[in-house]
């Protein structure tokens, strides 16, 4: 008899159900959205998680009031979870894409560029908290007036052109929220990527792309570039561009892309518009609702109602369940582990039984099952990928919640992969602490020695470990000092 094996599910769409799990916790949407319904935007945004480089005095001072009527609006419109909700993001963890300035909405000047509402990712080395931020931008260069000038320089202050959603604000703005069901391939029969014989270059691997929707965003596209028809690209990959061409025989017919007949030199193709990565792709929420990883309603609020028709039911989980991490086998006895007075302990044993159990487990001796699985669970308990994911993430609060839903608010925490983990999101939140103040420019142990903050530092050998010394950051010293030292007892 054939095995018929369960279709694999690609990597990236369980990238984004580990995203949709945890990245915009409920708690963060429903006081951003009832902060946003009271015209409270700068609330709604403290609640995301946005941090705010905007200064609407200096705006009108410089630009006029006509344009700073402009800029309150999409501010009041603006919802900031929703934001967070669409970001770019890398693989494997499902992280903002670090480094990223990404246009919002463009507000024309006469005789002047435009001006750019954009929010900003931090680098990498600098993302715990995985924080935002807002600002404007003018092109004329990084200073602009119109805005709070932040003390952090941003790596990458530019727009980029293949992340923005100027052109497609339905997934930021909350009065547009109608519109995914139309933008974001859901009418179309297939997703599939044409052939290598329609595109000039690789054909990608799996059917995320929505191709169906290219002509008509490329249209959108050019249009915003001043033009009516013309090449654009579209990446495929790290080393991949198909070059294509909107055509169309007059402005009555539907415009039709095809591969450009001609062969440009790549400093031509550079120049050309690049469609949007959220036109190019189908949704990530519509393809997790086709392959029934995650149910309409745990959606995002603004994208359920336009979606929910063109999903599925999740399969019923058939993992096998474990065992109660809560009920012990001990001395031939099954033994209760509960919190009681917000401490994890073991109920079924006497208080003056678990002290002289604790003394004699202090001079070396072997100590109770009992003692033994509380121990693992202040140590490394089950729940550890998820707290790990929450603290990822920036949910902080989300992952507190669960390590006082196991130990109990009055829990002191043992050294272990647990505290470890809750050590490190700390002192990594420092380190954003320390490039939203500008006093760290790049990361501290970025190839110099002292930590490359230090005066006449120098750029060390790749395999050269730093010297800490006094001009070493804190994080940086607090990091080295930390040492897991073998315990040998089980008394945190």
């Amino acid at each position: 008899m054939a095995h018929h094996l369960a279709p694999e599910i690609p990597t990236r769409l369980l990238m984004w159900q580990r995203v949709r799990e945890y990245a915009v916790p409920p708690s963060m949407i429903e006081t951003a959205t009832a902060r946003r319904a009271v015209g409270d935007w700068a609330g709604a945004c403290a609640a995301a998680r946005l941090d705010v480089d905007l200064d609407l005095r200096a705006v009108r001072d410089r630009h006029g009031t006509d344009l700073l009527h402009r800029l309150r609006a999409d501010l009041r419109r603006l919802a900031p979870d929703l934001l967070r909700w669409h970001m770019p993001r890398i693989a494997p963890d499902g992280r903002l894409r670090p480094g990223l300035t990404l246009c919002l909405a463009r507000y024309p000047q006469p005789g002047s560029a435009p001006l750019q509402l954009v929010v900003r990712t931090p680098p990498a080395w600098a993302d715990a908290g995985q924080r935002m931020s807002l600002a404007l931008w003018e092109e004329t260069g990084d200073g602009s007036p119109g805005r709070r000038p932040p003390s952090h320089p941003h790596p990458h202050p530019h727009p980029d052109r293949r992340f923005r959603l100027d052109l497609h604000r339905h997934l930021w703005d909350s009065g547009r929220c109608a519109e995914p069901a139309r933008r974001c391939g859901a009418h179309g029969e297939t997703c599939a990527p044409p052939g290598p014989s329609a595109l000039s270059g690789p054909s990608p691997g799996h059917d995320s792309w929505a191709v169906q929707r290219w002509a008509a965003e490329a249209e959108l596209l050019l249009r915003a570039e001043g033009w009516i028809r013309g090449a654009f690209t579209v990446r495929l990959g790290a080393r991949s561009r198909a070059v294509l061409e909107l055509v169309a025989p007059d402005d009555s017919h539907v415009p039709t892309f095809r591969p450009l007949r001609e062969t440009l030199p790549p400093q031509e193709i550079a120049a050309l518009p690049v469609l949007p990565e959220a036109a190019a792709r189908v949704l990530p929420d519509l393809e997790l609702l086709r392959a029934g990883l995650i149910a309409p309603g745990r959606l995002h609020p603004l994208v359920a109602p336009a979606l929910a028709a063109y999903g599925r039911e999740p399969a019923a989980a058939t993992a096998s369940e474990p065992g109660d991490p809560h009920r012990v086998e001990c001395r031939g006895e099954v033994h209760r582990i509960a919190l009681r007075d917000g401490v994890l302990t073991a109920v079924d044993h006497d208080p003056a039984q678990l002290r002289r159990e604790e003394l004699l487990v202090a001079f070396g001796g072997p100590p109770l099952p009992c003692l033994r699985a509380i121990d693992a669970v202040y140590r490394s308990p089950e729940a550890l990928p998820a707290v790990r994911e929450r603290l990822g993430h920036g949910d902080v609060a989300g992952a507190l919640a669960v390590v006082e839903g196991l130990l109990g608010p009055g829990a002191v925490l043992r050294d272990g992969p647990l505290r470890t983990e809750l050590e490190s999101a700390a002192a990594r939140r420092i380190d954003h602490g320390l490039f939203r103040s500008g006093l760290v420019a790049e990361h501290p142990a970025a190839g110099t020695a002292g930590g490359g903050n230090g005066p006449g530092g120098k750029r060390g050998e790749p395999d050269h470990r730093p010297r800490i010394d006094r001009h070493t950051p804190g994080v940086i010293r607090f990091r080295h000092g930390r040492r897991n030292r073998p315990r040998i007892c089980l008394i945190g």
